[in-house]
């Protein structure tokens, strides 16, 4: 944060980074990585003429899929998943098939390409699920919510969420609620510089920043605070804090296995996942409960924005089930993609002094036009908001965006039919220097007015499926830096 006592954040060495750096290496268990497309790669642009070629033809390793799924753990498997892609699309070219085990796709990296796919993704587009939380939905017969959720059920629940949540409107309502955490952590910071005695802020950061996120999120959400940025937490705010941490370190082994088979043989991490879930659950039913309460007691509105849950309450659009299934997967989707995401932008903003008196400078012209009205001050600050999508280029959340397409097209003269997984590598679009020029230079000025983004910038992803929770996340972390 630049304002208000600022603080100047110094490189540290014991954050490590994923890097990507060109060179003629290629090892992926750990070593450097050339970026995507040398110079005798094939071109990125599409192809504009000649026969269409059929789906078979489409380069890659997909013709035997338990040899591609050997391959795939020898190199890493999930947890070396960008590096795995980077390799292939520099093997392969801009598209390449891939079928592993029984899960194939087609996967692309030109931008162009990117707006073929999502013309193709149709009225109810289709993408990847996580598999471990709608088993767990399956298991308690809970309502999915609009990331879990297919066709015209998706749909009506979204048109709904889309005016609560994610129209430019409610910029008005998340602000003041956004904004009173992060000047709470920002004085937090300033009592645990002075209690050190060392002059310099010694906490674990990314613990700090996942608390900040939470804290943020929940008062969004739920219209309460959890108390997460005061010294002393109660217990059932911990219990609370503990199972979404369970919750997510749950979720990843069962990308490897699936959960069916898991909850079959009465594993412990299946069991370990229900209890945080039910957590969690829990939690959202003593939020409507407490917000029930206070409608009674006082009906008439004070003028501050209860949060997204009594919002939806008072709309009554939706039911109470499929409220709670929303809020909960906005919870769950808003906490360790936003602090994650803040890390890495402090890391790169140590990393460059220059560039962060060149934001401070902005910040503070912002504060000085808009009279400290933070609403007008998030229009003008474009350098900060080029610092989250520099982030976010070299740092994406998700490695790749996926969607079935509903129809037959044609992606460098390569037929793919309807029905097909199609994959956009994000990690490898955002280090081609083909796309991005001098990709592994932090540039927050690459995405000012003046230069084309079509389709390069599609880390909440695009179109009527994209990120739900995509303007509290960007709210909250402009608000951070500032």
């Amino acid at each position: 944060m630049m304002v208000k006592g600022s603080l100047r954040w110094t490189a540290v060495a014991s954050f490590h980074s994923l890097r990507v750096v060109t060179g003629k290496g290629n090892d992926l268990r750990g070593g450097p990585v050339r970026s995507c497309h040398s110079a005798t790669s094939p071109h990125l642009s599409p192809a504009a003429s000649g026969t269409v070629r059929s789906y078979d033809e489409i380069p890659g390793n997909w013709r035997n899929s338990l040899a591609s799924l050997y391959t795939f753990w020898k190199l890493g498997g999930l947890k070396n998943i960008h590096r795995i892609m980077v390799n292939n699309f520099n093997t392969f070219g801009p598209i390449y098939r891939e079928k592993v085990g029984y899960y194939e796709s087609v996967n692309i990296i030109n931008p162009e390409d990117a707006a073929i796919l999502f013309k193709a993704e149709g009225r109810y587009p289709k993408r990847l699920t996580v598999e471990a939380w709608t088993a767990y939905r399956d298991y308690r017969n809970r309502r999915y919510g609009v990331l879990l959720k297919n066709g015209e059920d998706w749909r009506s629940n979204r048109v709904i969420l889309n005016k609560e949540v994610i129209s430019p409107q409610v910029v008005g309502n998340f602000v003041p609620l956004l904004d009173e955490v992060g000047q709470d952590f920002v004085s937090r910071v300033h009592k645990q510089i002075e209690r050190s005695g060392k002059g310099r802020w010694t906490a674990d950061f990314s613990h700090e920043l996942f608390r900040f996120a939470l804290e943020s999120v929940s008062h969004v959400l739920y219209g309460e605070r959890l108390g997460l940025l005061q010294d002393h937490i109660d217990p059932d705010t911990q219990k609370f804090i503990d199972c979404i941490t369970l919750m997510f370190n749950t979720t990843s082994p069962m990308l490897y296995i699936p959960p069916a088979l898991l909850r079959r043989v009465g594993a412990k991490v299946w069991r370990d996942h229900v209890e945080a879930w039910d957590a969690i659950f829990s939690h959202a039913d003593r939020c409507i409960q407490n917000i029930y309460r206070k409608l009674r007691q006082s009906p008439e509105s004070e003028g501050k924005y209860p949060g997204v849950l009594a919002s939806l309450l008072m709309l009554d659009k939706l039911s109470i089930e499929d409220i709670k299934a929303n809020v909960t997967e906005l919870m769950a989707g808003g906490v360790d993609t936003t602090s994650i995401t803040l890390l890495w932008t402090m890391y790169e903003l140590a990393r460059y002094p220059d560039l962060q008196e060149q934001l401070r400078a902005e910040v503070q012209d912002a504060w000085a036009s808009s009279q400290g009205d933070m609403i007008k001050m998030l229009k003008s600050i474009p350098l900060v908001k080029g610092a989250i999508k520099e982030t976010l280029r070299l740092h994406p959340v998700a490695v790749s965006l996926q969607r079935y397409i509903t129809e037959d097209i044609v992606i460098q003269n390569y037929h793919i039919p309807s029905g097909t997984l199609v994959q956009l590598g994000l990690y490898a679009m955002g280090r081609n220097p083909q796309i991005f020029p001098r990709p592994l230079q932090y540039n927050p000025a690459r995405w000012l007015k003046g230069e084309s983004h079509y389709f390069k910038s599609l880390s909440f992803g695009f179109g009527p499926r994209q990120c739900l929770g995509r303007r509290i996340a960007e709210i909250e972390m402009q608000l951070f830096l500032i």
